[in-house]
């Protein structure tokens, strides 16, 4: 699985653009800082109060906001502030020390997670798949409300070589559908995302022989129309007809969603399906002790598994410089991966919540925070 490498540092301007900020304000309960939100129970005995910051994927926004709502009524004197200003922006703010954490689409690459360490002050990276849902391919087409496309004409569209919506290809996947006769508008991201890697990660392993580029967060294709963030695919697409593009299924809105072909069948993207991809996935090697990051199984022929699925991770330290901030990282995450915190986000955002195997996981770095 290759990884896209970023090599500029960027640090967090003062003013956090697009910052979700709110400030926590209720009850908590016995849990010792430091587990906060761990098993069945959320937040710390221990009341906190600072500021919080992270930046990074804009995927997570919906859910940041379904999780800092929740936080909300574990801890009233914190603030967390989330920029969403891409996968690719949150790793190197992470890694230049300018934030808290990082949310990322993509788990760090080597070049990546060697600068992380240096950062941190203990060496230690953790890395949590807290966020998991589906990457629906968004459309845009009148008359057409059912649309599916196996990953073979999936790949063939957004490599322009599928150009026409009536292209014999697609007919061949919807035998039962009026296809007009208009040309097909791909839409990418303009911006490094990591959402976009995990989108080229399936084509290149579902559609081999139709895709031959390498996986990469910045999209490899030339031509087409571009558009920045999430938010900006669905708005291209969404204002077009002949449209086509990819985004967290969150944010999808009203726009047509293709089924995709996983072996015999044409899968609805649901979280279940995401789900269940994710549980048949192996860890990636070669990691730190608290790190979870894992390589996906794209080219899953299995029945109800939707396999464009994009894995959010939180990205931090395990040891930090200040004993304030570890308390804070160690205190929200608790909360993120609990079961309170992924129905949160569930309800603000479609994902899927979590296994307890990878919450047991997270709880273990999560206990590890502290600081040096």
């Amino acid at each position: 699985m290759k990884l896209s490498t970023t090599s500029r540092a960027v640090v967090l301007s003062a003013a956090l653009a697009g910052t979700l900020a709110l400030t926590a304000c209720g009850a908590a309960n016995e849990e010792a800082a430091g587990g906060g939100g761990g098993g069945e129970e959320t937040g710390s005995s221990t009341e906190l109060s600072g500021a919080l910051d992270g930046a990074g994927a804009s995927s997570q926004q919906a859910a940041m906001q379904g999780w800092t709502a929740g936080y909300s009524s574990v801890q009233p004197g914190v603030t967390v502030n989330y920029d969403p200003v891409g996968s690719g922006g949150g790793r190197e703010q992470f890694i230049a020390g300018g934030t808290d954490f990082a949310g990322s689409d993509a788990a760090l690459d080597e070049e990546e997670l060697t600068a992380a360490q240096e950062r941190c002050a203990g060496g230690e990276v953790f890395e949590l798949p807290n966020y998991i849902s589906p990457i629906a391919v968004v459309y845009n087409l009148d008359g057409v409300e059912e649309l599916n496309l196996s990953s073979e004409v999936v790949a063939g569209i957004f490599d322009q070589k599928i150009t026409n919506w009536n292209d014999p290809a697609i007919a061949a996947d919807n035998p039962d559908a009026t296809l007009p006769d208009l040309a097909i508008t791909p839409v990418n991201r303009s911006d490094e995302s990591g959402t976009t890697e995990n989108f080229t990660e399936y084509l290149a392993a579902a559609a081999a022989e139709a895709w031959t580029y390498e996986p990469d967060g910045n999209w490899p294709v030339a031509g087409g129309e571009a558009a920045q963030g999430t938010s900006g695919v669905v708005s291209a697409v969404g204002g077009g007809n002949g449209t086509i593009g990819y985004a967290d299924l969150s944010q999808a809105g009203d726009l047509g969603v293709a089924n995709i072909g996983v072996g015999e069948e044409f899968v609805t993207p649901t979280p279940e399906a995401a789900a269940a991809v994710v549980e048949n996935s192996e860890r990636l090697e070669g990691r730190g002790e608290y790190d979870f990051a894992i390589e996906l199984a794209r080219d899953t022929a299995e029945s109800g598994s939707y396999p464009i699925v994009l894995v959010s991770y939180h990205v931090g330290c395990v040891t930090y410089d200040e004993q304030e901030t570890a308390d804070l990282v160690a205190d929200f995450m608790g909360y993120v991966i609990s079961e309170e915190g992924q129905q949160a986000a569930a309800e603000a955002a479609g994902s899927a919540p979590i296994s307890d195997t990878l919450r047991e996981q997270a709880q273990t770095a999560v206990d590890a925070i502290t600081a040096g």
